[in-house]
C-alpha cells in the first residue's frame, strides 16, 4: 500500500453524489497510480470522434472522472479490483457512448487479464451497434492503438483479448466467459434474462467488471428499477456491498421541474454535451404536451414515472374546435377508424376530412345499445340519454350493439362521402368487418399496439395543440378526449391506453386509426369548399 496519498484524486474519488467510497472500504485501498493511469488514458488515446470537438482529446469531466478513478483505483487486498458492479444514472445526452468507448477500450488495452472476453450490451441490435462502431472509431483515430488491434466486422481484437457487441435478441450468449461487460440504456431491456447470462458468465473471473449505464425507466417491475433501488441502497448506506459502485444523478419527484438547478442533478455533463438551452426547448415542449412532461422528467431528470398519463389538455381541445359543414363535404375524400370494442359498450366512427390548410374536420358516428344506455349514463355520469335525444348517439334495440344498424349507417355515410379506407382492430370485429368489405369498402387492419399507433397518436396530439382539429363540437368526442390516458415504452414510444383511461376513449381511438392512415396517403390537397366538379385530391 503506497505511503503517499493524491488529495485531488481522493477529492475526485468522493465526487460521486451522497456516496463516499472511502468510508465504505472496509480493508480495501486506494491506488492513486492506478487511478491517475486510468484517468489518463482517455485524454492521451481516445479522442472524439463526433460533433465539434471530433478528434480532440477525450478530457474527462469531473463527474467522469470520479467514475473512472473509482472503478480503477480501489483495490482488494491481493490486489484485484474492489468494484465488480456499477450502476450510471445519468440523463440522455451526457456523453454516455462516448464514455462506454472509453471504458471498454481502456478494459481490452490495459487491463492485462488473459484470454479477456469484452463485451457492450444493449436491447436492441441497432444500440449494440452504435457502441460497436464507438469503440472501433477511438481505435481508428489513435495510430499507436490501432497498430495493436485487429478490427473485425463483428469483434476486435487485443493481443489474447477480445471484444464484441451484443444485444438482448441475440441467442449466442451462453457459453461466455466475460471478464468485462457495459450494458447501456437498461431501462431498454425487455426483462433480465440479459443482465443475469452476462453476470452468472462472470464466475470463472479474478476481476469481472459489469457495468450499468442507463436512464430512469418507468414505474414497473424491471431489472432497471431493481437495479436502481439497490444502488440507492448501497449510496445510503442501508446495503453494505463494498463491491458495488452507485453513481445515480438524479432530481427527485418534489424537485421543480421546470428549474434549471433541478436540471443540474441529472445532468453532470451540463452545457459539456447537453446545453441549458436544450433543456430549456425541451423543458417548455413538456410544459404545452402533457404527454411530453413525463418523458422530459424520465429522460433528462432521470424522475421514475408512470407509463400511463393524461394526454390531451380539455382546453388546449375546446381551442381546436369549430364548426363542420357536413353538407361542403359532400363527396369529398375521408379516411375512417372504427372501434367497436365491446357488444354492450359504444362503438365508434370517426371520418377524418383532411384539408389543404392543415385543418382535419372529423365527422363521428357513435352507437350504444338502448337497453344498456341508462345503465351507463348512471356508471360513467355522462348524459348519454340527452345525446340520443340530440343526436349525437345513436340506440340500437337491445342490450347488445346491433351491428347490422352499424353496417346501414356506414354504407349510408358511403354514399354521402367518398371514403378510401376504413382502419379497425379486426379482434373484435371480424363479421361486420368482412360485410363492410363485401359491401365495397376497402378496410386496413390496424394494430393496437406501439408500432401502429405511435405516429398518428403525436400527430393527433400536434393537430390539437397547433388547434387544426374541427369536430363540430360534438359533446361525445370531447368527453372521450377529456378521459384519454397514453401509455409510453422506453423509446418514448404513444399509445392510448383504454385500461388505463378513466372513462370511454373509442372515438378518440378511431380518430388516431382514421388520422393514420390519411397520414399514409401521399397526395396534395385543394380546399374541400371547392366546386364538387373540381377534382380533389387530399394530403
Amino acid at each position: 500500500m503506497p505511503d503517499t496519498i493524491s488529495i485531488d484524486l481522493h477529492r475526485i474519488a468522493r465526487l460521486i453524489p451522497g456516496y463516499d467510497p472511502f468510508a465504505t472500504a472496509g480493508e480495501c485501498w486506494f491506488d492513486d497510480a492506478a487511478a491517475q493511469t486510468a484517468c489518463d488514458f482517455f485524454p492521451e488515446c481516445l479522442t472524439h470522434v463526433k460533433g465539434e470537438l471530433a478528434g480532440k482529446p477525450f478530457v474527462l469531466e469531473p463527474w467522469q472522472q470520479a467514475v473512472i478513478a473509482n472503478l480503477f483505483g480501489w483495490k482488494r487486498k491481493d490486489g484485484t479490483r474492489r468494484y465488480r458492479e456499477a450502476f450510471v444514472f445519468v440523463g440522455r445526452k451526457n456523453g454516455k457512448s462516448l464514455l462506454i468507448g472509453g471504458l471498454v477500450n481502456y478494459v481490452l488495452f490495459c487491463d492485462g487479464e488473459n484470454g479477456a472476453e469484452i463485451y457492450s450490451a444493449a436491447a436492441e441490435r441497432d444500440q449494440a451497434r452504435l457502441v460497436f462502431e464507438m469503440v472501433k472509431l477511438q481505435i481508428e483515430q489513435e495510430p499507436e492503438l490501432l497498430k495493436r488491434a485487429q478490427l473485425y466486422k463483428y469483434s476486435i481484437v487485443v493481443g489474447g483479448g477480445s471484444y464484441k457487441a451484443i444485444s438482448a435478441d441475440s441467442h449466442t450468449k451462453h457459453g461466455f466467459n466475460t471478464h468485462c461487460c457495459v450494458i447501456d440504456e437498461v431501462h431498454a431491456q425487455p426483462d433480465r434474462n440479459l443482465v443475469d447470462v452476462l453476470k452468472t458468465s462472470m464466475g470463472a473471473r479474478r476481476q469481472p467488471l459489469l457495468i450499468y449505464i442507463t436512464t430512469s425507466d418507468f414505474e414497473r417491475p424491471s431489472i432497471c428499477n431493481e437495479l436502481h433501488d439497490y444502488a440507492c441502497k448501497v449510496r445510503d448506506g442501508i446495503i453494505d456491498d463494498p463491491a458495488f459502485l452507485p453513481v445515480i444523478y438524479e432530481a427527485s419527484r418534489d424537485d421543480d421541474w421546470l428549474s434549471p438547478d433541478t436540471w443540474k442533478k441529472a445532468n453532470p455533463n451540463l452545457n459539456v454535451s447537453v446545453s441549458e438551452e436544450f433543456l430549456a426547448s425541451e423543458c417548455k415542449r413538456a410544459q404545452e404536451e402533457p404527454a411530453y412532461e413525463n418523458t422530459f422528467k424520465r429522460l433528462y431528470l432521470n424522475i421514475r414515472t408512470e407509463q400511463a398519463v393524461r394526454w390531451l389538455q380539455i382546453e388546449r381541445w375546446d381551442a381546436s374546435e369549430g364548426a363542420v359543414d357536413d353538407v361542403a363535404l359532400l363527396g369529398k375524400r375521408c379516411w375512417c377508424g372504427l372501434d367497436l370494442s365491446t357488444t354492450t359498450d359504444l362503438a365508434a366512427f370517426v371520418a377524418d376530412f383532411p384539408a389543404d390548410d392543415g385543418n382535419h374536420l372529423l365527422l363521428c358516428k357513435f352507437w350504444v345499445p338502448k337497453e344498456n344506455a341508462r345503465k351507463r349514463e348512471q356508471k360513467d355520469r355522462v348524459p348519454y340519454l340527452q345525446w340520443i335525444k340530440d343526436g349525437w348517439i345513436t340506440a340500437t334495440e337491445g342490450d347488445v350493439i346491433d351491428y347490422d344498424v352499424i353496417r346501414r349507417d356506414i354504407n349510408e355515410f358511403g354514399k354521402r362521402y367518398e371514403v378510401k379506407e376504413i382502419a379497425a382492430d379486426r379482434w373484435n370485429a371480424t363479421q361486420l368487418i368482412t360485410q363492410l368489405e363485401g359491401d365495397g369498402f376497402n378496410i386496413f387492419a390496424f394494430g393496437q399496439g406501439f408500432k401502429d399507433m405511435t405516429a398518428p397518436t403525436k400527430e393527433l396530439e400536434k393537430l390539437v395543440i397547433a388547434g387544426k382539429i374541427r369536430s363540430g363540437k360534438n359533446p361525445v368526442l370531447r368527453w372521450m378526449a377529456s378521459n384519454v390516458f397514453v401509455e409510453q415504452d422506453a423509446a418514448g414510444n404513444l399509445k392510448p391506453s383504454k385500461k388505463k383511461s378513466t372513462e370511454r376513449i373509442d372515438g378518440i381511438v378511431a380518430t388516431i386509426m382514421g388520422l393514420g392512415q390519411a397520414m399514409l396517403t401521399p397526395t396534395t390537397a385543394t380546399s374541400i369548399y371547392d366546386a364538387p366538379e373540381k377534382e380533389l385530391v387530399w394530403l
